[in-house]
């Protein structure tokens, strides 16, 4: 099998027609649905939400969702990266919200996000200035730990989803591993368009098979509501200490991880850097969609991984593809019944993609780390700051006695390995700095 990249079909502004930039957008709206549903129902079982509470609360993850992805792909002004970027409810920030939520209520859950949101506002404000500290090889030390970082969950969903009565059955196995097959063989053998669309048709299948397994729950999308509308504000909004400290916190945390999101996605869909304009506009761009998200009683959002190792497999770069997904998100919003039969896509059927999406993660950050020559001081760069960084999030009991807010920034891995990075980087010689490339640098933008 060809291990080459399906060739770069549509830069960030071409317009696919719409029988080709419809299923493409779908496709990004099925990769990053089961994150996108699946943390505030963690949030709201953890509280112990009523049924309809829980409803609402992925209904406005939903209809966030769209908003904050339109901002990143359309942009509002200097908002907005205006890249194919989908944006989705974080589940870094859910580490911070359980606890805030069982001590405060949602009201401080919501209050510190809209703090959140001014927070990573600012940071993309003033990135242009300190750029300098994400050179490529940092950058692409952050994007493979986020790959690294998401392989459990990969595994998980492949094997059956945390949780799953049947983890690891014959059946969920085989469902994943079919669908692996199919998206590598759709990719390897289609044409045009069917070759991008792979990961939508192997879903498909996967979700057929699933069905004829009485795997799908049905029953679901059957007491689910037609139309609903969102509420602004539903539970208020409160600004306890504890609550901006952490989301805060958090905030400058995800914040490094979109940097690292749209360095490989640049890279990979584009073969170059970001140019400081899409970054400073896409940093800008998770902020303002966190601060709606706020309002509108949903947890904040970030860019998706997932998504960014799908533009790479498939090579499609187009915001206008993304666009249509954000839109199909905002009408999940206003139609929980339609977003339920995507919602109930079983966890195998996701797993067989993600092992995909989530191995596209990682080969961007080789590339970043790769883009110039490494010198023995950057492997030992990447060996400390990979180590460090993922031995903390592979082990979090490594950090328990810290203060609470510190060790969520610990085990979130992406951190720790992005401090160790930048300072041990800054300790290199000078004339090696010189040598290299900085993140941004290319264009004035």
């Amino acid at each position: 099998m060809s291990t080459t990249a399906t060739p770069l079909r549509y830069g960030p502004d071409d317009r696919p027609p719409l029988r080709t930039a419809v299923p493409l957008g779908l496709q990004h709206v099925m990769v990053m649905m089961a994150s996108n549903v699946t943390i505030p129902v963690i949030l709201a079982s953890a509280i112990g939400s009523s049924p309809e509470d829980t409803a609402f609360l992925v209904q406005m993850a939903l209809l966030v969702a769209g908003i904050a992805t339109l901002i990143q792909t359309v942009g509002i002004g200097p908002v907005g990266a205006r890249l194919p970027i989908v944006q989705g409810t974080s589940f870094g920030f859910l580490v911070v919200a359980i606890p805030l939520a069982q001590e405060y209520g949602l009201a401080a859950v919501f209050g510190g996000a809209l703090f959140a949101g001014a927070v990573q506002i600012t940071f993309g404000a003033v990135f242009t200035r300190i750029r300098h500290l994400f050179p490529p090889l940092v950058a692409g030390v952050v994007v493979l730990v986020i790959g690294i970082g998401l392989i459990p969950t990969g595994i998980l969903l492949f094997a059956g989803g945390a949780g799953s009565d049947d983890l690891g059955s014959l059946r969920n196995l085989g469902v994943a591993t079919f669908v692996l097959v199919a998206i590598l063989l759709i990719y390897r053998f289609g044409k045009g368009f069917v070759g991008a669309a792979a990961v939508l048709f192997g879903l498909a299948l996967g979700y057929l098979l699933a069905t004829t397994l009485g795997m799908v729950d049905w029953g679901r999308v059957a007491d689910e509501r037609w139309v609903a509308a969102p509420q602004p504000l539903e539970f208020g909004l409160e600004f306890p200490a504890a609550a901006l400290i952490a989301m805060g916190a958090m905030a400058v945390a995800t914040s490094i991880e979109t940097v690292g999101d749209i360095s490989a996605l640049t890279k990979t869909g584009d073969g170059r850097e970001p140019t400081p304009r899409e970054m400073r506009g896409g940093l800008m761009g998770d902020g303002l969609g966190t601060a709606v998200a706020a309002l509108f009683s949903a947890l904040p959002n970030t860019s998706f991984s997932q998504n960014v190792g799908l533009v790479a497999f498939t090579g499609v770069m187009s915001r206008f593809v993304v666009t249509i997904g954000g839109c199909f998100l905002i009408i999940c919003g206003f139609v929980p019944k339609l977003a339920v039969v995507i919602a109930v896509v079983p966890a195998p059927v996701i797993g067989g993609a993600a092992v995909v999406m989530f191995g596209m993660i990682i080969s961007a950050g080789i590339s970043l780390i790769t883009t110039n020559p490494l010198t023995h001081n950057d492997l030992i760069i990447i060996a400390v700051s990979v180590v460090v960084g993922q031995g903390f999030a592979l082990r979090p009991e490594v950090a328990a006695q810290l203060p609470d807010n510190l060790a969520a920034l610990f085990t979130s891995g992406i951190v720790p390995a992005a401090v160790i990075a930048a300072g041990l980087y800054w300790m290199k010689p000078k004339h090696e700095r010189d040598a290299d490339r900085p993140v941004g640098a290319e264009g004035h933008g």
